[in-house]
């Protein structure tokens, strides 16, 4: 059994509802076994518990995200039950959306009520794709006729939809439907952004790598769509054509753990399969760990920028360079990289570059 749990989020006025529907269609069609999780939002206020009809919307925000949690489990347990091979749980938004309503001190005071952290909650999802409100590049569309739970000003639309995007970034699969095209079109992306993540029918990953100058990390850390995680990646013994390695994954002491096998197929693109680990597997693993290979620890900055998602991977031994990359549908498309990072040289497909080589032999910082 192959069950995914994603999250389908955005601005308002972005186009969830009408997705929803097509993602239905297009995956039923694909043989999975499609679940929705409503919109816990609209469930909550539509019965009458609402930030204003609560003591404080901390106290809302509480119940709201406890609700999307235990519903979440009440899907994953029925998924377990049933005869189906691929089955995807569709979130109509998820518990991180939350955190785009509240401070940073409420949202803690929410996770520590809840006795979990961001990691746990952000990355229990394995994938999250998010619309861009329609006040973003496709103002006339914009409307509060469809929707009566809608308010907001197209200004203050975009500002919610960039809060959003801040909240889920630092999750290892974000992807941003943009409207670069008119609404059709930006729904097509989505399935095929979908498609490309699942892996159906082959789970290949097109990359970009650039070696860029050391960044600024007091200016990336100021940016409230960057996120720091840390990570430990480790090879496994494997044949040679074959890559497998495990990650540790988190920030502040709390991590998530992945098995990932990877066979390069070209320069750009390479197959790749990747499941989740308990603590316990993840341990047990590294016992096969490749005595031939260091394990690589490195910074990563996540970072959401004009609708792209760049990862941003810092070497301790490096104190003058570091690695971009980001991950593309189209190998021939143009990339337009953050105008504050200082790019070196494009280093994609340079297996010098790549984390494996890197564990075998740290490549020397250039002049």
């Amino acid at each position: 059994m192959n069950i995914h749990k994603i999250v389908i989020t955005g601005g308002p006025c972005a186009g969830k509802t009408t997705a929803l529907s097509w993602i239905q269609n297009a995956f039923t069609r694909r043989g999975y076994r499609v679940l929705f999780i409503p919109e816990t939002a609209t469930e909550l206020i539509s019965g009458g518990v609402a930030p204003w009809t609560c003591r404080s919307n901390m106290d809302y925000q509480k119940v709201q995200v406890r609700l999307q949690i235990e519903k979440e489990k009440v899907f994953e347990e029925a998924a377990s039950t049933m005869d189906a091979e691929k089955i995807l749980i569709i979130c109509d938004r998820g518990a991180l959306d939350n955190k785009a309503y509240m401070t940073d001190e409420e949202w803690n005071e929410v996770l520590t009520s809840l006795d979990t952290n961001e990691v746990a909650l952000r990355d229990t999802y394995d994938a999250v794709f998010h619309l861009v409100t329609a006040a973003k590049g496709a103002r006339l569309a914009y409307s509060l006729a469809n929707n009566a739970a809608r308010y907001e000003t197209a200004d203050e639309a975009c500002s919610l939809d960039d809060r959003l995007i801040a909240s889920w970034t630092g999750h290892p699969h974000l992807r941003i439907i943009d409207n670069s095209t008119d609404f059709e079109h930006k729904l097509e992306r989505l399935l095929a952004e979908m498609v490309s993540f699942l892996g159906d029918p082959d789970p290949f990953e097109i990359e970009r790598k650039y070696l860029i100058k050391y960044p600024d990390i007091s200016y990336l850390e100021s940016l409230p769509n960057c996120k720091k995680v840390d990570i430990v990646q480790t090879y496994l013994r494997s044949s040679p054509d074959t890559q497998i390695r495990i990650r540790q994954r988190g920030s502040d002491g709390h991590y998530i753990y992945y098995r990932s096998e990877k066979r390069h197929v070209s320069a750009m693109r390479r197959l790749e399969i990747e499941e989740r680990l308990t603590h316990d597997e993840y341990r047990r693993m590294l016992q096969d760990a490749n005595p031939d290979v260091r394990p690589i620890h490195k910074t990563r900055y996540c970072l959401a920028e004009k609708n792209r998602y760049y990862e941003i991977d810092i070497y301790p031994e490096w104190k003058h360079q570091a690695i971009l990359e980001l991950e593309l549908r189209d190998e021939g498309k143009e990339v337009e990289l953050p105008s504050f990072l200082t790019v070196i040289r494009d280093v994609t497909g340079d297996k010098r570059y790549s984390n494996f080589a890197l564990a075998h032999k740290m490549i020397p910082e250039e002049s």
